[in-house]
Formats: structure tokens, sequence, C-alpha cells
């Protein structure tokens, strides 16, 4: 009989040997692969003991629980909202060191519907700077602005990263503040020039009130505080309503669609409602484009 016919760590005249560390005797055997293991070796299982190489492909086959909707119920630290609040902040800092809204940094990077009417140094959407309809979403250029603007991410963020899961949260994220985005473009004057965070940020409020309701929880605070948010998108000065309003039904679809379908069709229909809202977002900006350059 050859040697490939013993256990690994056998001796064919002997006892068995640690696989592991050949020379030491054994008599306990892992209780998933039953290879010879020593003292050393022996991880405790729920029943005897595990080699470590056994313990380590259980533990990567293990799944993770989940929320109701997906997210991972082991993850408590809100990456994707820590990481969407620095590059807010990066790009604060960014823009107000290199001259502010009128700077070479800001005037690329906030929304400008159309460059008619400003110096040549700047690019409006329907020129071309369709960049503008995501960067203009991270751009902010007053203390308090970013402020509001990071707190409702923060409470929000946190919140939906936990139930949504990071990639669906992202996915949220970045979709609504590009419709918001598209709906200045659409309605709002063609001169004007808009940024910040709110279109994404009422996009969460549009899809936490869906999730806390999906729930069962009570939502009264937040509508409380979203009625109070519209009031003042509606009434005060300088304030685009458009990214709000865009940004808010946006989040309600969004969130709609990851919380309402049945468990088996539900990243079926999510992925469908981005990729509608995307799609109708870039047909929309193109057909203004051609109205603006009429």
């Amino acid at each position: 009989m050859s040697a490939s016919s013993f256990p690994p760590g056998a001796e064919t005249g002997g006892s068995p040997e640690c696989y592991r560390h050949p020379g030491r005797e054994t008599y306990i055997s892992c209780q998933r692969c039953g290879r010879p293991i020593c003292p050393d070796c022996m991880k405790p299982a729920s029943v005897g003991f595990q080699c470590p190489e056994c313990v380590r492909t259980g533990r990567a086959a293990a799944r993770s629980p989940r929320t109701l909707f997906g997210g991972r119920a082991g993850s408590s630290t809100p990456v994707v909202t820590y990481t969407l609040i620095a590059i807010n902040l990066f790009v604060f800092l960014l823009v107000v060191s290199t001259g502010g809204i009128n700077g070479r940094v800001g005037r690329q990077l906030i929304e400008l519907p159309s460059s008619a009417g400003y110096p040549p140094r700047y690019n409006g959407i329907a020129e071309g700077a369709y960049w503008q309809l995501i960067t203009s979403v991270f751009t902010h250029t007053e203390i308090l602005h970013i402020a509001m603007n990071m707190i409702g991410l923060f409470i929000f963020g946190t919140l939906l990263e936990y139930e949504l899961g990071r990639l669906r949260f992202l996915a949220l994220y970045l979709t609504s503040g590009f419709i918001g985005s598209v709906a200045v473009y659409l309605l709002a004057p063609s001169y004007g020039a808009a940024l910040g965070a709110s279109g994404a940020v009422f996009g969460l409020f549009g899809a936490a009130f869906v999730v806390l309701r999906r729930q069962g929880r009570d939502v009264t605070q937040l509508v409380v505080l979203l009625v109070l948010n519209l009031f003042i998108s509606f009434t005060a000065a300088n304030i685009a309503w458009q990214a709000h309003i865009g940004g808010l039904l946006a989040g309600f679809a969004i969130g709609a669609a990851y919380v309402y379908p049945p468990r088996q069709q539900r990243t079926m229909l999510s992925v469908g409602v981005l990729v509608a809202l995307i799609s109708v977002g870039i047909v929309a900006s193109a057909i203004r484009t051609a109205a603006l350059t009429a």
C-alpha cells in the first residue's frame, strides 16, 4: 500500500502525528476533516475540536446576519456615511481655499445651467459641463450650509446604511442627489447657480420615512421635521427648492423599491428603479440642453 493511502500526518507503522507539527504524537482528530491535531492546533468547536484550517473555512462560509432590508446586522460602523461626510468637508475646504464659488475650482464644481452672461472662464451644463450634476452635490461654500447638510447626512445616513446596507445606501444617496440636480437644471432659471448636498439629504428624508413606515414605527417627528424643511425651502431666499423636491421624490421611490417588494424580487426591482431614475434624469437633461442651446 502506498503512503498516500494513510491520513495526513499518520505513519504507516506507528502512532498518528499532528498534520501541522510532524513528530508530535496525538490521538485527537479534527471533527470536520478528520486529520490528527495536537493540543496547539485544537480549536474548540460546538462538538469536539477542529483544526485551524477548518475553523477559517467555517468562518468564511458563515453568512453574516442581515436586517430585514438587506443590511449587515453585525456591522455598526457607518463607513459610507463617514466617507461621504469626509468628501464633503474636503471639497468645502478645497473650494474655500481657492477663492470660493468664483474661484478656479468652485466655478467648475457648482451647478450652472448655462454660462450665458457669465465670463468666458465659466462652464455651464448646457455647454457640456455635465459633471456639475454630481459635483455640485458635494460642493458648499458656507459653514452653516454644510453644517446643516452634514448633520442631516449623519442622522439619516447612520440609520439607512445599517438598515439597507452600504451599497444600497450609497446608490440611494448618489441617485437622489443626481435627480435633485436634474430638477434644478429643468426648473431653475438658466442664469442661476446651485450647490450643496440638500437634494441628496432630502432623498434620505424620503427613504427614511418609507423604511420607518414599513417597520411600523412612529414617524411623527420625521414628518414635522420634513414639513418644516419644506416650508423653509419655499419661503427662504437663495434656496434651490427644486433640488429638495427632486431629491425627496427620488428618495420615496428608491426607498419603496428597497423595502416593499418580496425578498426574492427586491434586488431586481431596486436596480430597475435606480436605472429608470438615472435614465430619466439623463434624457431630461438632454432635452433641457437642447432647449437652452436652440
